[in-house]
Parts: structure tokens; C-alpha cells; sequence
């Protein structure tokens, strides 16, 4: 669990988490996965990690869910990407969004990272 979150804000935060994965999938990305890493982090409880199609995409989608956590409440405290766009993340600090162009994700292989993690299944 992250620290000084409540069990409110948890459950903020993971539908959050829900509603950026459903974002990504309407807005065409693939490979969608949300991790369960609250019992492996101190510091944040989800990573979702999405696969785009190109840049223009992924800054599109990126945008979009910066826009929709602000509405729900979750400004994002921290954003970066690369000069190409082949990955953004979105740290919205107990949720953090990786968005990759398919072969960065193979590279940096984030899912392999938190291996011991539970995806979230997503509808």
C-alpha cells in the first residue's frame, strides 16, 4: 500500500486507474495491462502500461487522460516523454501510466519488472 493513502483514496485511485485503461482501449491502444503492485511498492499501488499505435496517438491518449483524472479530482504531479513519443508516463502517485510504442515496451519490459504483480482484470 501507499503510504498516507487512505482507503478511500485507494479505491479513488483505482478507478481511476480503470476508467484510464477503458479510455485507452476507446481510443484504440492495445495490449492494456493493469498491475497490482501494493503489495511490492511503498510509494504507488497501480501501474497501468498500454501499447499506442504511434506518437500523435499516444500524445492524444496521454492528454485525454491527463484531462479526465483533472475531472475526477487526480491531477497527474509528474508527466515525461521521450523526444519521439515512444513513452510517456503519467504519475499520478499512487497510479503511474506508461504509454509505449510497442518495441520501447519490449525494451524496458515494465510488466517484467513487477512480474510478481496481479493484473487487474479489465471489462
Amino acid at each position: 500500500m501507499a503510504r498516507g493513502t487512505t482507503p478511500e483514496q485507494r479505491a479513488q485511485t483505482k478507478a481511476l486507474a480503470l476508467d484510464l485503461a477503458k479510455l485507452a482501449k476507446d481510443y484504440d491502444c492495445s495490449d492494456i495491462r493493469l498491475l497490482d503492485v501494493r503489495d511490492f511498492s511503498e510509494v504507488m499501488d497501480w501501474i497501468l502500461v498500454v501499447s499506442g499505435t504511434s506518437d500523435r496517438q499516444m500524445r492524444s491518449v496521454a492528454d485525454l487522460m491527463k484531462k479526465h483524472a483533472r475531472e475526477q479530482g487526480q491531477s497527474a504531479w509528474q508527466g515525461s516523454r521521450d523526444e519521439h513519443a515512444t513513452w510517456i508516463v503519467l504519475d499520478f502517485v499512487d497510479l503511474v501510466v506508461h504509454l509505449f510504442e510497442p518495441n520501447q515496451r519490449a525494451w524496458y519490459d515494465i510488466e517484467g519488472l513487477w512480474g510478481d504483480a496481479e493484473d487487474v482484470e479489465l471489462t
